[in-house]
């Protein structure tokens, strides 16, 4: 029975193409990534807008709205710290860049500090576009040195320690707790285009090791950020969708948890899901994965710290005042391009499929995509259907115990217990 599910999780692959301290127990932590931040400036109503809203299924107007909304929640919860996973803009645009940062100075005006990692479409991009006439225009970029510039109050300034060969850095959320910024993009290897993956060099693990070995010592909590995944977040990710996860994730994570790093944030996928791994000594690491802004199902956490937990809360992002019905509206548009796409993959595929089971294949793609990005993942009674039609065509016998879509532990809201608390 199990070869039926696994049978479902390969075809899954078709789908992708694409500043005071304030005490532990009362540290409040918000959490955004993937926002893919287009400045208006670079996007005026006319044909180039049109065919690049068209092929994304993003409506930049929503999309600011979406932010101005999410920025507006974290002021009320009265957030001490506010933490961006990279991907802050569309397509690594200076004035994407600047446009965020004018977008959160309300924020930081209220005394929440803000702590940035770049992502994989931030640094170098060749192809930056202006949609702004009848057809895009190259714009603008940013280099390495450009975003630390920009960002220098955003984590970089305030660094107690920063590495040497990428843009991770160290820095004190209270005296008892550290984030380490992680910086995993090949950005200085962009030449035509940018890469989605990710890796953590060498010389930055070894400096990682040194900064979790001094934390140790001192009795110091270290929190991790970086843009792509630590951690598998379905079964066979690193085989299907190898770009998702840092390069030797299992070797990589076994490190950091061994060191004890016990949490770290991760963005990428834009699939909101939580998983853990434990090494063979017992030691535990958590993947804290946060959808995207920019796409349904919009959502973000709100977490609280204390001396022995953390509290992950899932906020979503359902309606705005320009768009009422923007989660149904937007999860259709995630549908409509699941399917475009899994269309298109099937028809090259290669495979000698019938018609209705290339058919069923691409609507088992777009049932799945759309319960995996939201998180706690259940098998819907359309779902089981789907799934039964399919152990019938293998000729299996269907066994509803047999099928899980979801890692543990909760996706949208957990408690994640320390292996001990900090010193106070």
């Amino acid at each position: 029975m199990r070869r039926v599910y696994l049978t479902l999780l390969l075809f899954s692959i078709l789908l992708f193409s694409f500043y005071e301290s304030v005490k532990a127990d009362t540290l409040r932590i918000a959490l955004i990534t993937d926002l893919h931040y287009l400045s208006p400036e670079l996007s005026v109503e006319g044909d180039a807008l049109n065919a690049y809203e068209e092929l994304t299924g993003r409506n930049i107007k929503d999309l600011h709205e979406v932010f101005d909304k999410v920025l507006d929640d974290i002021i009320c919860e009265g957030v001490d710290i506010l933490l961006v996973a990279g991907d802050i803009t569309n397509h690594g645009e200076k004035l994407s860049h600047k446009g965020f940062i004018e977008r959160i100075s309300p924020l930081t005006e209220t005394g929440t500090r803000v702590f940035v990692v770049p992502g994989n479409h931030d640094i170098n991009i060749p192809d930056s576009k202006a949609y702004t006439g009848v057809g895009a225009v190259t714009t603008e970029n940013v280099s390495k040195d450009d975003f630390v510039k920009l960002y220098k109050t955003f984590g970089y300034s305030g660094a107690i320690k920063r590495d040497e060969v990428s843009l991770s850095y160290l820095a004190e959320l209270n005296e008892n707790t550290w984030l380490l910024a992680i910086d995993t993009n090949r950005y200085d290897e962009y030449d035509k285009g940018y890469l989605s993956g990710g890796r953590i060099k060498q010389q930055t693990m070894v400096w990682i090791l040194d900064i979790l070995k001094e934390a140790d010592s001192k009795g110091v909590r270290v929190l991790g950020m970086m843009h792509h995944g630590l951690l598998e977040h379905m079964l066979y990710q690193s085989t299907f969708f190898p770009d998702y996860l840092i390069e030797d994730w299992q070797e990589n994570a076994d490190l950091l948890a061994e060191a004890g790093l016990e949490v770290v944030f991760t963005g990428h996928f834009h699939s909101n899901d939580i998983t853990s791994y434990t090494t063979t000594s017992g030691k535990t690491i958590y993947d804290v994965e946060t959808a995207s802004l920019a796409q349904y199902p919009f959502a973000y956490r709100i977490m609280k710290l204390s001396d022995n937990d953390l509290s992950v809360d899932t906020r979503f992002v359902t309606e705005i005042a320009g768009n009422p019905d923007l989660e149904e509206e937007y999860l259709n548009k995630l549908e409509t391009i699941t399917r475009r796409v899994a269309d298109s993959r099937l028809k090259n595929l290669g495979l000698p499929l019938s018609d209705d089971m290339k058919e069923f294949l691409a609507d088992f793609i777009v049932k799945l995509n759309i319960a995996h990005v939201k998180g706690d993942e259940e098998l819907s009674p359309e779902l089981m259907t789907t799934i039964k039609s399919f152990a019938k065509y293998l000729d299996n016998e269907f066994k509803e115990e047999d099928y899980s879509l979801d890692f543990p532990p909760a996706d949208n809201k957990l408690v994640i217990k320390f292996s001990s608390p900090v010193d106070n």
